[in-house]
């Protein structure tokens, strides 16, 4: 069995302790990435199976009827819309997923919240050039002093979606004595409700309260483009908005107009809409916006637990005895 593990940008992979499952078999790990389906399918050409790295590459069905010897993928976490299941099923390829942690995703969140509110990223910045307590945040279009942060201690903090992420950020704002309110759908409000957390009356006080709002919202169709330049023009110009769940939640380009609107003041953004995005990307310029590269899974606990189910995965299926199959119709499939 040819095993080929995408996107390991780090080169991490073959440093883990669960690599060890794979030494009986042939492994390869490209440390950089490719975005055509012509230069993935000659990486792919061999592979029998392939291990993904959530969603940095994505499984077409044009990639996947180029690859008439791939027999399984094996997802690191959950599968998503990033892999053509139908065509999987279609051709005979098995799709194997498994979990993940809220745990990381919801500390880089907090890490984010806290270093922005404080002005960190850019206090640094600047005291490495030489500048003692300079921020820089000095535009005459910015609120006074808004250069210097604020504490979170008393501050609102709104978060959309209250699964198991923003549960755990929930419970973050409510220790440090920040007013916590939830949005979002039916049941994850009467969740908030029953776990003692404000309710948003509507959509737009929401947005108008927050002086912190994060995002924590799965990507579909239902949910893409949700987030309105409308919306984020009714923030306060001191707010902060934070998004580590998907760039694509927020409607093309409204972020970017609204933070030189000036509604919201601040972002902090952990993802974006092609990964990784282009040097000189408009967000990355502007000094309101701190951007982190997709890393709220990416530390050593989560990469193990990750891994090692992904592993597993793999080595059940070779073994004839294949678990965590969300298309079990592919294995019926003569090919």
């Amino acid at each position: 069995m040819n095993i080929v593990i995408l996107d390991d940008y780090q080169d991490a992979v073959r440093k883990l302790q669960c690599a060890a499952k794979l030494d009986a078999y042939a492994a390869k790990v490209y440390t950089n990435t490719v975005k055509g389906i012509g230069q993935l399918s000659v990486r792919l050409k061999d592979a029998d199976v392939i291990v993904l790295i959530r969603e940095r590459s994505q499984i077409s069905r044009q990639l996947i009827e180029k690859l008439p010897k791939l027999k399984l993928i094996s997802q690191t976490g959950r599968v998503g819309g990033h892999i053509d299941v139908t065509a999987c099923t279609e051709r005979g390829v098995a799709v194997a997923e498994g979990s993940g942690s809220p745990q990381a995703p919801a500390e880089l969140t907090w890490a984010l919240i806290m270093a922005a509110m404080r002005r960190l990223p850019q206090y640094i910045s600047n005291l490495k050039h030489g500048a003692w307590q300079q921020s820089g945040l000095k535009s005459a279009s910015m609120p006074p002093n808004f250069g210097m942060g604020s504490v979170l201690k008393g501050k609102t903090l709104c978060i959309w979606g209250y699964g198991r992420i923003g549960q755990l950020v929930a419970r973050y704002g409510q220790a440090f004595g920040m007013q916590v309110v939830i949005w979002g759908r039916e049941a994850s409000c009467a969740k908030a409700r029953s776990d003692g957390f404000q309710v948003a009356q509507n959509r737009h006080e929401f947005f108008a309260a927050a002086d912190v709002l994060s995002v924590h919202l799965r990507l579909n169709e239902d949910t893409q483009g949700l987030i309105k330049l409308e919306d984020l023009s009714r923030m306060k110009p001191t707010a902060l908005f934070v998004n580590t769940s998907r760039a694509e939640l927020v409607e093309a380009d409204a972020l970017l107009a609204a933070l030189n609107r000036g509604r919201p003041g601040l972002a902090a953004i952990d993802v974006f809409e092609s990964e990784p995005p282009l040097q000189g990307h408009a967000l990355l310029r502007l000094e309101n916006c701190i951007c982190t590269p997709h890393i709220g899974y990416v530390e050593q606990e989560s990469y193990e637990s990750y891994f090692g189910q992904a592993f597993d995965n793999v080595v059940s299926y070779i073994n004839g005895n294949p678990t965590n199959i969300v298309n079990p119709g592919a294995l019926q499939v003569r090919r």
